[in-house]
């Protein structure tokens, strides 16, 4: 009896083994971007770094990035006419933010904070690009700051917000909401390994905190086993499938963005969520929100946060004949329209200090033309 299930157990050893050596040869090779657009979990995203970083010198994901133990990655300060994605140009200040220096000290003007991802912060354009800039030149008596970090999900938003936002004593603070971000809340690795939230008896609890260095994530990436990595990866693309990766991510970015709210309105901040839409997104035809708007106009309207949606302005602009860029990132022509857009918002809600926050005209209306 002891012989057999020694015997049982060697086999399994030997069949796990087998499965291991397999699943070292095979997720390497499959590891890719095209592997993250069919599952987005933390596997595919890090196996896709581990693979990239051993082929080309990077520290992080962009040559501008820097390690955060709070946040994962951020934008390497004191940036001087670097080039970025091909011939643009990218300038930092000295707490990596991008553009000119801020002081922590507030002067007259009015003080606008934008948070975002990668259509924020501008990825593929040059400073002068951005809809931040735009907006600066637009509202000379304000002083817009950019805090978008591409790649980043509302979890490192909110973290950004508590450790450096509110140090700038804010009037008015944007948040660019895209809806892929969603997805990022429920992830510990994107474009590098990153602190998440979970919710705990319905509070937030965060986790994978503080971030490891490179070095030490890749020393320990060779105990990782790669055939666990790829139950992950079948486990997700059944919740992917079933809605369930949807509903947990949702949950947890309402819990966010309620947190959020509460910190800028804690400061005395008025809020303002605008819905920048990416991709075909950006030219869908009519005024019936897509499920993805649905979700941010839902939560926009229960909590009486000013909003906007910009599908309508790419869509008019498209429509009287200008080319709207629709893959990959904005290029000048739409942060330029986005900024438009936001101005003519801001002046017609006259957001200019909380205490309009009692009652919003209008908040969100759709606006098709």
């Amino acid at each position: 009896m002891r012989t057999k299930i020694l015997l049982i157990l060697a086999y399994m050893i030997s069949f796990f083994v087998v499965l291991e050596v397999f699943s070292r040869f095979y997720l390497p090779a499959k590891a890719g971007i095209d592997l993250i657009r069919l599952v987005s979990c933390d596997a595919t995203w890090r196996n896709f770094w581990v693979k990239r970083h051993q082929t080309r010198s990077l520290e992080l994901f962009y040559r501008f990035d820097v390690f955060d133990p709070t946040k994962g990655w951020a934008l390497k300060p004191k940036l001087v006419n670097q080039r970025a994605f091909g011939s643009k140009v990218l300038n930092s200040n000295s707490k990596g933010i991008r553009g000119k220096e801020y002081s922590y000290e507030r002067s007259e003007k009015k003080r606008i904070l934008i948070f975002g991802d990668s259509f924020t912060f501008g990825d593929e354009v040059s400073n002068n690009e951005t809809y931040s800039y735009y907006l600066q030149e637009k509202l000379p008596s304000s002083e817009v700051i950019n805090l978008g970090v591409h790649g980043y999900g509302h979890d490192q938003m909110l973290i950004y917000l508590k450790e450096e936002g509110i140090k700038y004593r804010p009037d008015i603070v944007i948040l660019g909401f895209v809806y892929e971000d969603t997805q990022r809340n429920i992830l510990s690795f994107r474009d590098y390994a990153k602190p998440r939230f979970v919710l705990v008896d319905g509070q937030l609890e965060l986790k994978n905190s503080p971030v490891p260095k490179p070095e030490k994530l890749l020393k320990n990436e060779f105990y990782r086993s790669r055939f666990i990595d790829l139950l992950t990866i079948i486990c997700q693309k059944y919740r992917q499938l079933t809605k369930l990766q949807e509903k947990e991510a949702e949950a947890i970015t309402t819990a966010i963005l309620d947190e959020m709210l509460r910190v800028i309105r804690g400061v005395g901040a008025l809020p303002v969520f605008v819905y920048l839409p990416t991709f075909n997104a950006m030219i869908i035809p009519g005024i019936k929100l897509t499920r993805e708007e649905e979700y941010f106009s839902s939560y926009c309207q229960s909590r009486r946060i000013n909003h906007l949606f910009l599908r309508p302005y790419f869509l008019s602009k498209a429509q009287s004949g200008v080319q709207v860029k629709t893959i990959q990132h904005w290029s000048p022509v739409e942060h330029q329209i986005a900024a438009d857009a936001i101005v003519a918002y801001l002046t017609n809600i006259e957001a200019l200090l909380p205490s309009n926050l009692a009652t919003p005209p209008e908040a969100g209306a759709w606006q098709p033309n």
